[in-house]
């Protein structure tokens, strides 16, 4: 694709200083965010939909991206949420039975810049060793690179950023599965707190027999309690937890009156609301095969994960237990609460496109909802 007649020369400048070289594809446009990288060797349309992604510039580590196209089936949101995507190869064909269009043509229609070409396995070792950091893509023709270096130094962090405020529904709304094959008749109403939530957590719940209501990320405690659910979901989503401070405040209100299952962001607004505390991460974990280890049964689970922030266990007060532990790094992955019927992981039990092995914590959550049932009839 080095000959491919609409590409133009592009850079990915770091805030550290560091250059790479490559070719401007999709919206050609210049992008700005965190760079970070995703080990996942498929499932490019679900990460590029996931809004846990807003604010950063997604590197896919397999070298060969776009090669079974994009469908209308396999999006997780409305739109694609990351700022900028970086490949070492686009493929210029899309060959799938279900492929309605190639990768190229759907970020140029969603105006989302791709940078490819450079080599990857250079720019994870950095981002491996010195930890992420911003950085921006730009056309290469008349750079001035001391001026784009300052630029890329001046660009924010993650710390500090409420972007779960940016993604979320402003107005409460019922969700109704678009997908085929119909869900099951209702038995449960979840309130789902929208933090950049995604569609197939949401078909996870309903397949469940649970008739959702997702909510803005600052819907109050008591217009929650108001609407008497079963049971209250705390969502996925991008940026730093401790900003949500709303978020916080009516978990804190709803704990011990309802139950209440996190994932990923909602993991970490759950640990906060418990009095735990969280840190950014060196590199993040981005990809679809990371092992983790259940503590109460010993049995190893392969997951999904998305996330820039983690909850510090040794912060966690007592009655807060921990459920899951990351074999890579040794991260707090999962916990609950020995008081209240709450508990969270840190990683993707929806897992589109897979893996499958956490799909039980959907399961719990529906039997917690059971006996709150029984409990308040």
């Amino acid at each position: 694709s080095a000959n491919h007649p609409s590409a133009m020369d592009g850079l990915l400048v770091l805030s550290n200083g560091r250059v790479f070289r490559g070719r401007l594809r999709g919206t050609q446009q210049p992008a700005s965010g965190e760079v970070v990288f995703n080990t996942a060797m498929t499932g490019y349309q679900e990460i590029l939909t996931d809004p846990s992604y807003t604010g950063q510039i997604v590197t896919m580590t397999y070298p060969h991206i776009g090669n079974y196209g994009i469908n209308s089936e396999d999006i997780e949101s409305r739109k694609p949420y990351c700022n900028g995507m970086i490949v070492k190869e686009l493929s210029e064909i899309a060959s799938n039975w279900r492929a309605s269009g190639t990768l190229d043509a759907y970020l140029r229609r969603h105006g989302v810049t791709l940078l490819e070409g450079i080599d990857t396995r250079a720019l994870v070792i950095a981002l491996r060793d010195k930890g992420t950091v911003p950085g921006l893509i730009t056309p290469a023709e008349g750079a001035d690179l001391e001026a784009l270096r300052a630029q890329a130094a001046a660009l924010p962090g993650m710390v500090g950023q409420n972007l779960a405020r940016e993604v979320s529904v402003r107005e409460p709304f019922a969700w109704r599965d678009g997908s085929a094959g119909g869900t099951p008749r209702p038995r449960f109403k979840v309130i789902a707190y929208d933090f950049g939530i995604k569609y197939h957590i949401l078909r996870s719940l309903a397949a469940r027999g649970a008739e959702i209501e997702v909510a803005p990320f600052d819907f109050s405690a008591e217009k929650v309690l108001a609407r008497r659910p079963d049971g209250v979901f705390l969502s996925n989503g991008p940026g730093d937890p401790e900003p949500v401070q709303a978020a916080i405040r009516n978990v804190q209100a709803l704990l011990g009156k309802l139950p209440v299952f996190g994932i990923c962001l909602g993991h970490q607004i759950l640990g906060l609301a418990l009095g735990g505390r969280t840190y950014k991460l060196k590199f993040g974990h981005h990809g679809a095969n990371h092992p983790v280890l259940h503590l109460p049964t010993g049995k190893v689970e392969i997951t999904a994960q998305n996330h820039g922030f983690a909850v510090e266990e040794r912060s966690l007060p007592a009655g807060v237990q921990v459920t899951h532990r990351s074999l890579n790094d040794k991260t707090l992955e999962g916990l609950e609460s020995l008081h209240v019927a709450a508990y969270s992981v840190q990683y993707h039990p929806e897992a589109s496109p897979g893996p499958h092995d956490a799909a039980y914590l959907f399961d719990r959550f529906v039997a917690m909802m059971e006996r709150h049932q029984r409990h308040s009839a």
